[in-house]
């Protein structure tokens, strides 16, 4: 596809995965049309007039995104890391990918844990507390449409509350985890506060799609469900500046030396909120990893001094994978750059046990 073809996204407003993608669209200046919408829900009002002709996604997530594939034909694609790297290599201006490999490397590595850590704090926020739940459960519905008559409405929102509350194990929120997951969602709003003071982004003086990537999640968790945004309004001001402003940065000018320089040390704030994703989400992904590949559909761990025990989850070992595959593809000085923040900040393992 050429610049001047629209990108088609299908989300709806209260997806974190949505609106990291439509924030992504609007930094980079590429055009894009946003269909409210679930890939499989046809009679929703506003649907283009060859929604019945768009390809269908292997499985209906959000966003699903159309790109034309190399033979020229539309494609339905879901998962937005990939995506965004894609875009990059289609359209190289107002990257949001670091051009140092090392920095590149981390920001891979932060957009992992935003993905798929936080939103664990985010379900688990969302669907856990009363307030929440009725908040989630009577709004969200009503992104897709807002003339359910209250009979309807009442039905939607008990239903879509049922299902949700249900997943919760999926995801890993249980009484067992519960502290887990909170003490984190604390400590990652303080360590993003203390990091904003000196640095507008995770990288410097321009977004990466990690900054993205976290935004999405904190859309949710300090502008959308009840508890998460008062522990945010009280301990995390920058922080909710920060995700309200990432939203739409279209106007936000940028040059290459916006971007912290690797090789002159990173700031010990960016450092720390490394170390916070080896404290966390290092620990279940590479237990997840090691139980997926024994076959085995439950694994147990220790997060924090505190015992983590939830589903085996396939997807979680193909991103630590990846995260193995994106260190190997650095140039061999550069992963010894690598390593050495690594292991400064716990996180050595990562790669080291990511073929599993």
């Amino acid at each position: 596809m050429d610049r001047t073809e629209a990108i088609r996204l299908q989300g709806i407003h209260g997806s974190p995965y949505t609106r990291k993608m439509l924030a992504v669209l609007r930094f980079r200046r590429l055009p894009y049309r946003f269909i409210v919408n679930w890939p499989q829900n046809v009679d929703a009002p506003g649907n283009p007039d060859d929604r019945g002709d768009l390809p269908k996604p292997r499985v209906p997530l959000l966003p699903t995104v159309y790109l034309r594939n190399d033979a020229g034909v539309p494609e339905a694609v879901t998962d937005t890391t990939p995506i965004i790297r894609r875009l990059e290599n289609q359209f190289p201006s107002r990257s949001v990918v670091p051009g140092d490999p090392v920095l590149s490397f981390l920001n891979y590595v932060l957009e992992d844990y935003a993905d798929e850590w936080l939103t664990r704090c985010m379900f688990h926020y969302r669907w856990h507390f009363e307030p929440d739940i009725e908040k989630a459960g009577r709004i969200l519905p009503l992104y897709i449409r807002t003339d359910f008559s209250p009979e309807t409405l009442d039905t939607q929102a008990a239903e879509f509350a049922r299902r949700q509350i249900e997943r919760l194990p999926v995801v890993g929120s249980s009484a067992t985890t519960a502290p887990v997951i909170e003490a984190s969602y604390m400590r990652i709003l303080q360590l993003l506060e203390s990091h904003l003071q000196n640095h507008p982004f995770l990288f410097g003086r321009r977004p990466a799609s990690a900054d993205f990537a976290m935004m999405g999640q904190l859309t949710c968790l300090t502008h959308f469900d009840p508890t998460p945004t008062r522990l945010c309004e009280s301990h995390a001001p920058r922080v909710y500046a920060w995700v309200e402003r990432l939203e739409d940065l279209s106007g936000y000018e940028i040059k290459d030396a916006d971007w912290l320089n690797a090789a002159e040390g990173l700031p010990d704030s960016l450092l720390a909120i490394l170390s916070e994703v080896a404290r966390t989400h290092m620990p279940q992904l590479i237990a997840n990893g090691r139980a997926v590949a024994a076959g085995n559909a439950v694994f147990r761990t220790e997060i924090d001094g505190k015992t983590w025990e939830q589903p085996s989850f396939p997807y979680q070992l193909k991103c630590l994978r990846w995260i193995h595959e994106e260190f190997r593809s650095l140039p061999i000085a550069h992963q010894d750059s690598a390593r050495s923040i690594l292991k400064a900040t716990g996180l050595a393992p990562l790669v080291e046990e990511a073929g599993t």
